[in-house]
């Protein structure tokens, strides 16, 4: 249930057009519904406040607990997204939701899948940018957030700084992305040349992809965070998942903040 859902039912029972007891019912079975795991107890009431359902982090749960979550919590058609899982817990997931979104090389899946939501022109919108095709699967799981949110974004791939007039080539259109999601390993030098060419919010991802020295994404995490580039915000190693969120909550503020009549 969204925040829209929660005004039309309020609306209603002010207008007489619903009784106070049925939208008690309706409010129980929707963001205040409590769950019945005896492992787990889903917050039904964060697709309100966060426009996007409680996400499912996969690793370390076994395969029978995410099904019981993944169920619980998809109740009345609700994208559910599930993150970290490997390729035995995908297979297990599309025998039980057959219409669920699967992305192999992001790790994820999207149960009851959103359609995913086309870039127009003006459209505020995320943009997903790596560095290199060995940062794709951070990338992907970006993508996925994206989707299950139902956030329009474009993705941006292979224009690390190694050879920098391939992001030269595109900065016009990244001009107009509302939020960026900047992906690099090895040195992680992407996200500080794109905040210094754009004035948009950038949510820099490092990824564990490198030789020794980059010690599994702390060299390019160090890098990301002693960024001389303003506006550039670090989340953890190969964490595409927060940063697509972050972006995400960037877009739904510009979105919702263009949609209010003004006074």
């Amino acid at each position: 249930m969204l925040e829209q859902e929660i005004r039309e039912l309020l609306a209603a029972v002010r207008d007489g057009g619903l009784a106070p007891e049925e939208a008690l019912t309706r409010l129980r079975s929707g963001p205040f519904r409590s769950g019945t795991l005896p492992f787990a107890h889903v917050d039904h009431h964060r697709r309100m406040r966060h426009g996007i359902a409680e996400v499912v982090f996969g690793e370390g749960k076994t395969a029978e607990q995410i099904l019981g979550i993944a169920d619980e919590a998809s109740t009345g058609g609700i994208p559910i997204l599930i993150t970290r899982l490997s390729p035995e817990k995908q297979a297990q997931l599309q025998a039980r939701f057959p219409a669920g979104r699967c992305s192999v090389p992001g790790r994820t899946f999207i149960v009851n899948p959103p359609e995913p939501v086309a870039v127009t022109p003006g459209t505020p919108h995320v943009a997903i940018v790596a560095a290199g095709t060995s940062d794709l699967p951070v990338a992907e799981e970006a993508v996925e957030v994206c989707i299950a949110a139902g956030i329009p974004h474009v993705r941006y791939v292979d224009v690390g700084v190694a050879g920098i007039h391939r992001l030269l080539a595109r900065v016009e259109a990244l001009q107009a992305a509302t939020a960026l999601v900047v992906i690099a390993g090895m040195e992680g030098a992407l996200p500080s040349v794109v905040a210094g060419l754009l004035g948009r919010p950038v949510f820099a991802v490092p990824t564990s992809i490198g030789y020794g020295a980059n010690l599994g994404g702390i060299s390019a995490l160090l890098s990301m965070m002693n960024s001389c580039a303003p506006g550039v915000t670090v989340v953890n190693i190969d964490n595409g998942f927060s940063a697509a969120f972050a972006a995400c909550q960037v877009v739904r503020a510009v979105r919702d903040a263009g949609q209010r009549p003004r006074e």
